[in-house]
């Protein structure tokens, strides 16, 4: 039912003829593709600590059914070093997450998985149990479908209490070595993998198909994920990636 629903609104809203089936009218998506598990980590170049965590993510990244991304946070800045993948953006998102978790402060590394549970970047056993055990918790995620290039439809679905939020985010899939010239981390080079280069909110969503636009990537070699999740650092309902750019 809730496929139904999500095909119906895309060819009314596409203007695609309702004899066309739903795969003539948006990409070709993985069928029923189980959702992976979101890591995120909150780093910064200029944290002394961060190193490790920034591997360890690197290392999951490289995991099936895995989706790890990488923000840096602004707020080390002060101590000499300016991170170079920095946005005020991701540390809002941080502190987002610290109010949902009733943190008093936001912690730096920090992973936190499935936007359900959080702990330290420096802790790689408690991440990997996190980990595993998301892996093995049930999800009921909505129909997710890119509509062409400019689009994506999000189906129908249980929306948590507070309603949902739909995210895009672009991140760069490359390792990327990072030489620190300043501050606590002077004369270390830090690895870097799926570094979150924009981050966007499309839209609320509260549990009805509906309709998004994708603003324009400003990079083409960028990665694209949309994220269902609830409002305001809630739990992640729903992962749909994009086919990976030609290179």
């Amino acid at each position: 039912m809730r496929k139904a629903a999500l095909s119906l609104l895309c060819l009314a809203l596409s203007g695609v003829a309702t004899s066309l089936s739903w795969g003539s009218a948006a990409q070709a998506q993985p069928e029923k593709a189980k959702t992976p598990v979101v890591v995120e980590l909150f780093t910064a170049q200029g944290c002394s600590s961060c190193g490790k965590a920034n591997q360890l993510a690197a290392d999951l990244s490289k995991r099936d059914g895995v989706l790890a991304l990488t923000y840096s946070v602004d707020y080390w800045d002060y101590l000499g070093w300016k991170d170079t993948f920095a946005k005020p953006a991701f540390a809002e998102r941080q502190r987002a997450y610290a109010k949902k978790f009733a943190l008093r402060d936001v912690p730096t590394p920090q992973i936190v998985v499935g936007g359900r549970v959080q702990a330290s970047g420096t802790k790689a056993e408690a991440v990997e149990d996190i980990v595993k055990s998301a892996a093995r918790a049930p999800l009921n995620p909505p129909d997710m479908q890119f509509v062409g290039k400019t689009r994506v439809a999000v189906g129908s679905g249980p929306a948590p209490r507070g309603g949902g939020e739909v995210w895009l985010l672009r991140y760069d899939p490359r390792e990327q070595d990072i030489a620190v010239k300043r501050g606590d981390n002077k004369g270390q080079t830090l690895v870097h993998r799926n570094v979150v280069r924009e981050l966007i909110k499309l839209g609320p969503w509260a549990g009805r198909p509906k309709l998004y636009r994708l603003p324009a990537a400003a990079d083409a070699d960028l990665e694209t994920v949309i994220l269902v999740q609830g409002a305001k650092g809630g739990r992640i309902l729903g992962v749909l990636e994009a086919p990976a750019p030609e290179r």
